[in-house]
Protein backbone atom coordinates (compact mmCIF):
# COMPACT_ATOMS: atom_id res chain seq x y z
CA UNK A 1 0.00 0.00 0.00
CA UNK A 2 1.42 3.35 -1.04
CA UNK A 3 1.43 6.16 1.52
CA UNK A 4 2.55 8.88 -0.80
CA UNK A 5 0.92 12.24 -0.14
CA UNK A 6 -1.83 13.29 -2.46
CA UNK A 7 -1.18 16.28 -4.71
CA UNK A 8 -2.18 19.52 -3.02
CA UNK A 9 -3.40 22.71 -4.51
CA UNK A 10 -1.47 25.80 -3.50
CA UNK A 11 -3.00 27.50 -0.47
CA UNK A 12 -4.12 31.11 -0.92
CA UNK A 13 -5.06 31.75 2.67
CA UNK A 14 -5.84 30.08 5.94
CA UNK A 15 -6.85 26.47 5.61
CA UNK A 16 -10.33 25.46 6.61
CA UNK A 17 -8.93 23.04 9.18
CA UNK A 18 -6.91 25.80 10.88
CA UNK A 19 -9.94 28.11 10.99
CA UNK A 20 -12.04 25.42 12.62
CA UNK A 21 -9.24 24.58 15.05
CA UNK A 22 -8.92 28.23 16.13
CA UNK A 23 -12.68 28.52 16.54
CA UNK A 24 -12.73 25.33 18.61
CA UNK A 25 -9.86 26.62 20.72
CA UNK A 26 -11.66 29.91 21.33
CA UNK A 27 -14.84 28.07 22.27
CA UNK A 28 -12.89 25.76 24.58
CA UNK A 29 -11.27 28.72 26.31
CA UNK A 30 -14.71 30.27 26.76
CA UNK A 31 -15.99 27.10 28.38
CA UNK A 32 -13.04 27.04 30.77
CA UNK A 33 -13.56 30.68 31.67
CA UNK A 34 -17.29 30.06 32.10
CA UNK A 35 -16.59 27.27 34.58
CA UNK A 36 -14.38 29.25 36.93
CA UNK A 37 -15.55 30.10 40.39
CA UNK A 38 -16.07 33.56 41.82
CA UNK A 39 -18.68 36.18 41.23
CA UNK A 40 -16.78 38.09 38.53
CA UNK A 41 -18.98 41.08 39.19
CA UNK A 42 -16.18 43.57 39.83
CA UNK A 43 -18.56 45.95 41.60
CA UNK A 44 -16.01 48.04 43.46
CA UNK A 45 -17.29 51.50 42.74
CA UNK A 46 -19.70 53.69 40.87
CA UNK A 47 -18.06 53.19 37.45
CA UNK A 48 -18.70 50.43 34.95
CA UNK A 49 -17.20 47.02 35.66
CA UNK A 50 -14.49 45.47 33.52
CA UNK A 51 -17.11 43.23 31.90
CA UNK A 52 -19.33 46.21 31.06
CA UNK A 53 -16.39 48.04 29.52
CA UNK A 54 -15.41 44.94 27.52
CA UNK A 55 -19.01 44.53 26.32
CA UNK A 56 -19.21 48.21 25.31
CA UNK A 57 -15.91 47.98 23.45
CA UNK A 58 -17.04 44.83 21.63
CA UNK A 59 -20.27 46.59 20.59
CA UNK A 60 -18.30 49.63 19.41
CA UNK A 61 -15.79 47.46 17.51
CA UNK A 62 -18.61 45.62 15.75
CA UNK A 63 -20.35 48.89 14.87
CA UNK A 64 -17.09 50.25 13.41
CA UNK A 65 -16.59 47.04 11.43
CA UNK A 66 -20.16 47.31 10.10
CA UNK A 67 -19.38 50.89 9.03
CA UNK A 68 -16.29 49.61 7.23
CA UNK A 69 -18.45 47.05 5.39
CA UNK A 70 -20.84 49.89 4.44
CA UNK A 71 -17.95 51.95 3.10
CA UNK A 72 -16.70 49.06 0.95
CA UNK A 73 -20.23 48.39 -0.35
CA UNK A 74 -20.64 52.10 -1.16
CA UNK A 75 -17.31 52.15 -3.01
CA UNK A 76 -17.91 48.81 -4.78
CA UNK A 77 -21.66 48.28 -5.33
CA UNK A 78 -20.88 45.08 -7.23
CA UNK A 79 -19.84 43.48 -3.93
CA UNK A 80 -23.13 44.34 -2.17
CA UNK A 81 -24.69 40.92 -2.71
CA UNK A 82 -21.61 39.14 -1.40
CA UNK A 83 -20.92 41.47 1.54
CA UNK A 84 -24.49 42.23 2.62
CA UNK A 85 -25.00 39.05 4.66
CA UNK A 86 -21.59 39.43 6.34
CA UNK A 87 -22.34 43.06 7.20
CA UNK A 88 -25.74 42.04 8.60
CA UNK A 89 -24.01 39.45 10.78
CA UNK A 90 -21.62 42.08 12.11
CA UNK A 91 -24.60 44.36 12.92
CA UNK A 92 -26.21 41.49 14.84
CA UNK A 93 -22.95 41.03 16.74
CA UNK A 94 -23.03 44.69 17.79
CA UNK A 95 -26.62 44.24 18.95
CA UNK A 96 -25.70 41.10 20.90
CA UNK A 97 -23.09 43.11 22.78
CA UNK A 98 -25.70 45.76 23.57
CA UNK A 99 -24.98 48.18 20.72
CA UNK A 100 -27.70 50.21 19.06
CA UNK A 101 -29.40 48.81 15.98
CA UNK A 102 -27.90 50.38 12.87
CA UNK A 103 -30.14 50.77 9.88
CA UNK A 104 -28.89 49.32 6.63
CA UNK A 105 -27.81 52.03 4.19
CA UNK A 106 -29.38 50.05 1.37
CA UNK A 107 -32.73 50.08 3.15
CA UNK A 108 -32.61 53.76 4.06
CA UNK A 109 -31.23 54.98 0.75
CA UNK A 110 -28.27 56.74 2.36
CA UNK A 111 -25.63 54.64 0.64
CA UNK A 112 -25.88 56.67 -2.54
CA UNK A 113 -26.00 59.95 -0.63
CA UNK A 114 -22.64 59.46 1.09
CA UNK A 115 -19.51 59.57 -1.00
CA UNK A 116 -17.41 56.41 -0.76
CA UNK A 117 -14.33 58.30 0.40
CA UNK A 118 -16.23 60.05 3.21
CA UNK A 119 -17.82 56.78 4.26
CA UNK A 120 -14.47 55.03 4.18
CA UNK A 121 -12.85 57.68 6.37
CA UNK A 122 -15.76 57.48 8.79
CA UNK A 123 -15.23 53.73 8.99
CA UNK A 124 -11.55 54.07 9.77
CA UNK A 125 -9.85 52.89 12.92
CA UNK A 126 -11.87 53.80 15.95
CA UNK A 127 -10.90 53.67 19.60
CA UNK A 128 -7.22 52.77 19.38
CA UNK A 129 -5.01 54.85 17.15
CA UNK A 130 -3.01 52.64 14.86
CA UNK A 131 -5.10 49.60 15.81
CA UNK A 132 -5.93 48.65 12.26
CA UNK A 133 -2.70 49.92 10.73
CA UNK A 134 -4.35 51.57 7.73
CA UNK A 135 -5.87 54.90 6.84
CA UNK A 136 -9.42 53.55 6.54
CA UNK A 137 -9.66 54.52 2.87
CA UNK A 138 -11.30 51.85 0.73
CA UNK A 139 -8.95 50.56 -1.99
CA UNK A 140 -10.04 51.26 -5.57
CA UNK A 141 -9.94 47.60 -6.58
CA UNK A 142 -12.39 45.00 -5.26
CA UNK A 143 -9.65 42.53 -4.33
CA UNK A 144 -7.94 45.16 -2.17
CA UNK A 145 -11.26 46.12 -0.57
CA UNK A 146 -11.94 42.49 0.32
CA UNK A 147 -8.43 42.18 1.75
CA UNK A 148 -9.08 45.30 3.86
CA UNK A 149 -12.23 43.74 5.32
CA UNK A 150 -10.53 40.37 5.86
CA UNK A 151 -7.69 42.07 7.73
CA UNK A 152 -10.09 44.03 9.92
CA UNK A 153 -12.11 40.88 10.68
CA UNK A 154 -8.94 38.91 11.49
CA UNK A 155 -7.56 41.55 13.86
CA UNK A 156 -10.88 41.89 15.65
CA UNK A 157 -11.35 38.11 15.98
CA UNK A 158 -7.81 37.77 17.37
CA UNK A 159 -8.35 40.58 19.87
CA UNK A 160 -11.63 39.02 21.03
CA UNK A 161 -10.00 35.60 21.43
CA UNK A 162 -7.28 37.16 23.61
CA UNK A 163 -9.92 38.94 25.73
CA UNK A 164 -11.66 35.67 26.66
CA UNK A 165 -9.60 35.13 29.80
CA UNK A 166 -10.37 38.57 31.18
CA UNK A 167 -14.18 38.45 31.15
CA UNK A 168 -16.83 36.42 33.00
CA UNK A 169 -18.45 33.29 31.56
CA UNK A 170 -21.44 34.57 29.60
CA UNK A 171 -19.51 37.39 27.95
CA UNK A 172 -16.58 35.04 27.27
CA UNK A 173 -18.91 32.62 25.48
CA UNK A 174 -20.36 35.47 23.43
CA UNK A 175 -16.88 36.78 22.56
CA UNK A 176 -15.79 33.26 21.55
CA UNK A 177 -18.82 32.81 19.35
CA UNK A 178 -18.39 36.16 17.64
CA UNK A 179 -14.63 35.58 17.25
CA UNK A 180 -15.39 32.25 15.55
CA UNK A 181 -17.90 34.01 13.26
CA UNK A 182 -15.22 36.58 12.46
CA UNK A 183 -12.81 33.78 11.52
CA UNK A 184 -15.48 32.35 9.24
CA UNK A 185 -15.94 35.81 7.67
CA UNK A 186 -12.18 35.93 7.00
CA UNK A 187 -12.43 32.60 5.20
CA UNK A 188 -15.41 33.77 3.14
CA UNK A 189 -13.69 37.04 2.25
CA UNK A 190 -10.45 35.37 1.20
CA UNK A 191 -11.65 32.10 -0.28
CA UNK A 192 -15.28 32.80 -1.20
Amino acid sequence: MSLSPSPRRPSRGPRRRSLFASAAGAAGAALLVGCTGGSGSGESGGGPSDAERARARAARDSAELAARYEAVIAAHPGLAERLGPLRDGVVRHAEAFGGARASSPAASGTASAASPSVSARAAGPGGDAGDSGDSGVVPADEKGALALLAGAERKLADRRARALLDVPGELARLLASVAAAGAAHVFLLTEG
